[in-house]
């Protein structure tokens, strides 16, 4: 898709583009996205937070004095913005701007949803604490397929909501939704860094969700979003219970996507970052930082979810991510591969890393490409989200 704002700053373009795209489900509204994005100086973090707040701000204010319908419909976008705002600042995480919009756009989060029906706030247990998230119940009796849900390196379980959950109940399917470790909720919250060994995340998920009235549990499927094309794999590699996997867009190698951002090659980028020390290699990530928005952004950010001390150490964490190991072989179940054919993270001339999932699993499998004719080229498809849940939930109908 073409880039129609931030023209020397691809990050803060994709998150506008982001945000615009949760409007087809209601977690935004064209204007208020464009008229907020206007007002954002290119690259600069401040204005980003300054801005997006401004517009959550008013639009709480504006909902809560509002009739039933307008005030859920104005939180549910208000939650969205909130979330925006706080989104870049991740370098400092003691900056108080961070927890403030993210509490905001939760507690309008969960004001909002309380209007809609079936959708109940969930605290799964995990390793002496919980994992939050949300469960999304089907309309009528008897058992019911389910969709378990997460995102990725930065996405949030309230965000999903727009972003298949709604889509997924309103096809009779029974979705829960969770942050997981590293995630908003739990690193906001329990301060629980990532964890490459996903399995060891779904597997409680599971436990919970199968105790849950009217789970058919020999029809649970499992969606991961971004990263989570590589978490929801490699735990499906390990996790007998689920009876289909999908990957919205598949990731064999995170790091991958990071690491094209150096002058050096890939494999002596991960083997110098996991030195002791390395001043040449520190060097050359602090300069790739002033010339990649990408990076910038990524590496501040993975510092805060992985607990990585600086951007090399991030980069050696990173570096685990992978399904190198054979993960990808042991998958039993059916796998939906997505790929997004202009994607900012994971394109690549010879070999995307969507279809370097697809070709190492055994499994039944498809790959479903999404275009730029489409709408839908751009990383996890913003563009193009009625479109990409429509794909997603008739191959599940077809494969459950």
């Amino acid at each position: 898709m073409r880039q129609l704002m931030f023209q020397d700053d691809q990050q803060f373009w994709f998150e506008t583009l982001r945000n615009l795209g949760l409007a087809v489900y209601g977690g935004s509204d064209v204007g208020e996205v464009v008229a907020t994005a206007s007002r954002v100086t290119s690259g600069d973090y401040d204005s980003w937070h300054d801005a997006w707040l401004s517009t959550a701000e008013r639009l709480e204010a504006e909902a809560r004095a509002s009739h039933p319908v307008s005030a859920r419909d104005g939180l549910l976008r208000a939650s969205t913005y909130y979330r925006a705002a706080e989104f870049f600042l991740h370098g400092d995480p003691g900056d108080p701007r961070i927890d403030h919009a993210y509490e905001r756009g939760v507690a309008c989060f969960r004001n909002a949803v309380v209007q809609l029906p079936g959708i109940t706030p969930v605290e799964i247990p995990y390793e002496g604490t919980v994992l939050h998230g949300y469960f999304y119940q089907a309309a009528g009796a008897g058992p019911k397929p389910t969709l378990v849900m997460h995102s990725g390196f930065d996405g949030a379980a309230e965000e999903l909501h727009f972003f298949g959950a709604t889509g997924g109940q309103e096809r009779g399917y029974h979705v829960l939704t969770f942050d997981g470790p590293g995630q908003p909720a739990a690193i906001h919250r329990d301060g629980l860094t990532f964890r490459p060994d996903w399995e060891n995340v779904v597997g409680p998920v599971l436990d919970f969700l199968t105790g849950l009235p009217g789970v058919d549990p020999a029809r649970i499927a499992l969606l991961g979003v971004s990263l989570g094309g590589y978490l929801a794999p490699r735990a499906a590699a390990y996790e007998s219970r689920l009876a289909a996997v999908v990957a919205l867009d598949g990731v064999f190698d995170a790091v991958s996507a990071l690491t094209a951002h150096l002058p050096i090659p890939h494999d002596e980028v991960v083997r110098r970052a996991a030195a002791e020390h390395d001043e040449e290699l520190d060097r050359m990530i602090a300069k790739a930082r002033e010339q990649s928005p990408t990076l910038r952004w990524a590496c501040d950010h993975g510092r805060y979810v992985t607990g990585a001390s600086t951007d090399r150490r991030f980069l050696a964490e990173y570096a685990r991510y992978n399904l190198h190991d054979g993960s990808a072989e042991k998958i039993s179940c059916p796998v939906l591969v997505c790929e997004a054919t202009a994607d900012l993270f994971y394109s690549a001339t010879e070999e995307s890393d969507p279809r370097r999932l697809y070709r190492h699993v055994r499994a039944p499998k498809k790959l479903v490409s999404f275009t730029e004719e489409e709408g839908g080229d751009a990383h996890c498809h913003p563009g193009a989200v009625r479109l990409a849940v429509a794909r997603v939930f008739d191959w599940l109908d077809d494969t459950l």
